[in-house]
């Protein structure tokens, strides 16, 4: 397993400096004038050469791109030209807001999820529902379901807060409560994906020969569902949960948004809107990391889960 680890973190290292190195030329290349949004549009020609010379905007972009990288290995993403203050401050103020909704609807997803898709496994009427279900959460747009989620749960029964998030060291309950309607809204095509997925391999997983060879030796129905089916069908689940939770991190740009939840996701929009481009870069930085993380996470459940990925 420790073979397994150290192999999947040497790959994620180029993965990380490829992911920044296109991040950088995009931003690079975006239109706009970083030094105008710090200075305003009344700025002097003078005034505005400067500020490039002060950025480092007047020099080329692949060397723009090795001093942030320098910086950056060294804990510097730089600073926010509009807030003026440090990017890993800023974003790490904000990493709890989008780490509990993602995980939130990524854990909501996955038990409701799994749960539909292992009761429909066995065909029949379940298994259409679960078809059903799985075709109309795909089907339901983010912002729509939300703005449905606040109008009713927070307009007319006045039962959950409609926007806002609230730090779970000074409130859990108003944590958990301002979370509620941001990680169904978040998990509910996830629960689709996940549902089907689950449905599928289950289902293969009882067509096989080793579940009829535990029925003729008086294996319960239930154990050879649970127990060997279950296991058997755990990569493709991990798998699909896997691009659950990295999908939801493009999500959580519309939920937060929706939901005026001060995250990642929120602060992308606003730092491209306000052509801060140190922030743009940071939040990447960000994702990707967590991107790099999950993946592991997932790989060392491969090994678990099959013992031939760990030589492989």
């Amino acid at each position: 397993m420790l073979r397994l680890l150290g192999r999947r973190l040497l790959w994620s290292i180029p993965l990380a400096l490829a992911a920044s190195m296109v991040t950088f030329l995009l931003v690079g290349l975006l239109p706009g004038d970083p030094a105008r949004a710090l200075l305003g549009q009344n700025a002097t020609a003078e005034q505005l050469a400067a500020a490039r010379q002060q950025l480092g905007l007047n020099q080329p972009l692949w060397l723009q791109y090795w001093n942030w990288l320098v910086n950056a290995v060294h804990g510097d993403l730089g600073t926010s030209l509009i807030s003026q203050t440090p990017v890993v401050e800023q974003l790490n103020s904000r990493l709890g807001a989008s780490i509990s909704l993602i995980v939130g609807a990524t854990l909501v997803a996955t038990l409701v999820g799994v749960a539909l898709g292992v009761r429909g496994a066995r065909r029949g009427p379940v298994g259409r529902f679960v078809d059903a279900v799985s075709v109309l959460g795909l089907a339901v747009p983010d912002f729509w379901l939300g703005l449905v989620l606040i109008l009713v749960f927070a307009v007319t029964l006045r039962l959950l807060p409609p926007t806002g998030y609230v730090d779970p060291t000074t409130d859990p309950i108003g944590w958990i409560t301002s979370l509620i309607l941001p990680v169904i809204t978040l998990a509910v095509p996830a629960i689709a994906t996940i549902a089907k997925q689950t449905r599928d391999a289950v289902a293969t997983a009882l067509d096989r020969p080793f579940t009829r060879t535990l029925r003729a030796a008086g294996v319960s129905e239930r154990s050879i569902l649970y127990r060997h089916a279950l296991r058997n069908a755990a990569i493709p689940i991990l798998t699909v949960i896997g691009l659950v939770f990295v999908g939801a991190l493009s999500g959580t740009v519309a939920v937060e948004f929706i939901f005026a939840i001060p995250g990642l996701g929120s602060t992308a929009v606003q730092a491209t809107a306000a052509h801060d481009f140190p922030v743009i870069q940071g939040v990447v930085v960000y994702f990707t990391l967590i991107v790099i993380a999950v993946n592991l996470l997932i790989d060392l459940a491969y090994g678990y889960f099959n013992p031939k990925v760990r030589v492989s």
